[in-house]
């Protein structure tokens, strides 16, 4: 995590590089050097190959669901406005391996106050290092949320499911109540609470994810005075 400190801005995305993990299986970064400055060209020109669900993500609901929306089809403004972080309670590793209502270090009567939720788990440690023992989101706790109004949730791991699942239970929860999805933030370092937050994806036509860069910003508290 990095802070802009002139501007407050909170960088939540890992460095994109050759070394961000990815899921066992999927397509890393690779740069293809065009030309190079260095060598003498013109101009420096590269191009990128890697799979679209890189670091810090979105998922479009056609990831999970066969006539679900692609990425270009998702509403932009759900990547961008009001958002509320809050943290998984020291000490909790849900034996399930999902993180339930319970299990968030927030008051008993404690409701989402924005559209966009943002947990973090503290489970996934080192972009750099494949960890498949990272927390996932109990099902449960999608339609909880939904209920009460939360659009977007980000998470700081690879997945919204277990590294394990194969049915992908959460998934299809998102995907039943138009819940959008944001993978692979950096939330060790972010105190909780109301943010400013900015994760827009790139417009792909068909796509089924894309990498973003994803920002937070204090929300200063309001004055009072009249």
């Amino acid at each position: 995590m990095r802070t802009d400190e002139s501007s407050n801005i909170i960088d939540i995305s890992p460095l994109f590089s050759p070394r961000l993990a990815v899921f066992p299986g999927d397509e890393p970064i690779v740069r293809q050097i065009k030309l190079d400055l260095k060598r003498g060209d013109n101009i420096t020109l590269s191009a990128l190959h890697a799979t679209v669900h890189l670091g810090s993500h979105a998922d479009a609901p056609s990831h999970y669901g066969r006539d679900g929306r692609t990425m270009h089809e998702q509403p932009l403004a759900l990547y961008w406005g009001s958002c509320e972080v809050v943290q998984v309670r020291s000490g909790t590793r849900p034996q399930s391996g999902r993180v339930g209502r319970a299990d968030l270090d927030v008051p008993a009567a404690w409701r989402p106050r924005f559209e966009r939720l943002l947990i973090a788990t503290r489970s996934y440690s080192n972009s750099e290092q494949w960890d498949g023992s990272f927390l996932g989101l109990e099902p449960t706790l999608i339609d909880a949320l939904a209920d009460h109004g939360v659009r977007l949730i980000g998470i700081d791991t690879p997945s919204v499911d277990t590294a394990d699942s194969k049915d992908l239970p959460t998934h299809a929860r998102f995907l039943a109540r138009d819940v959008a999805i944001i993978e692979g933030l950096v939330l060790r370092s972010v105190t909780p609470g109301d943010y400013d937050f900015c994760g827009l994806p790139l417009r792909l036509e068909g796509f089924d994810g894309s990498p973003i860069r994803a920002a937070l910003r204090p929300i200063r508290a309001r004055s009072t005075q009249p």
